[in-house]
C-alpha cells in the first residue's frame, strides 16, 4: 500500500472535523455569519494551521493579536476595514494576508469559502 512521503499532508486524503461557529455577540456587527471551519493540519507546537474556512454573510470586529494569516478566496466577496476605516475588497481568486496585528471588521458581502494558513508570531 502506497502511504506517500513520511509527513507529507494530502489535502485530499484528510477528513477533517467540521466545527460551526458564530462570532461572540461582543464582535457581532451585522447579520448571522455561521461559519464552518475544517482544519487539515495543525504542528505539534500549535502556532500553525492550516485548512477550509466558510462563512455566511455579516460582519464582525476581528483582531489579529499574535497572529499573521494567508487567505486564498476559493469562492464569494469579502471586505476588510482598517480602524480608519480604509476598505479592501477581495472576490475569489484572490489572495491576501492579514498581517499581525490588524484591528478592524471582516465583513462577508457574499457567502465565501477559503484556504486559510495561520502562523502564531507572538510569544
Amino acid at each position: 500500500m502506497d502511504t506517500g512521503a513520511k509527513g507529507i499532508v494530502d489535502f485530499g486524503a484528510v477528513k477533517p472535523v467540521r466545527e460551526e461557529s458564530l462570532p461572540a455577540d461582543e464582535k457581532l456587527i451585522s447579520g448571522q455569519p455561521i461559519q464552518i471551519t475544517e482544519n487539515i493540519y495543525a504542528d505539534t507546537r500549535g502556532r500553525f494551521f492550516t485548512g477550509y474556512w466558510s462563512s455566511a454573510p455579516g460582519k464582525w470586529r476581528i483582531n489579529c493579536a499574535g497572529d499573521e494569516e494567508f487567505c486564498h478566496l476559493l469562492e464569494g466577496v469579502v471586505e476588510l476595514a482598517d480602524e480608519a476605516g480604509n476598505i479592501s475588497r477581495f472576490v475569489a481568486g484572490d489572495r491576501f494576508v492579514i498581517p499581525e496585528g490588524f484591528v478592524g471588521t471582516w465583513e462577508t458581502v457574499e457567502a465565501c469559502r477559503k484556504l486559510y494558513v495561520i502562523c502564531a508570531v507572538g510569544d
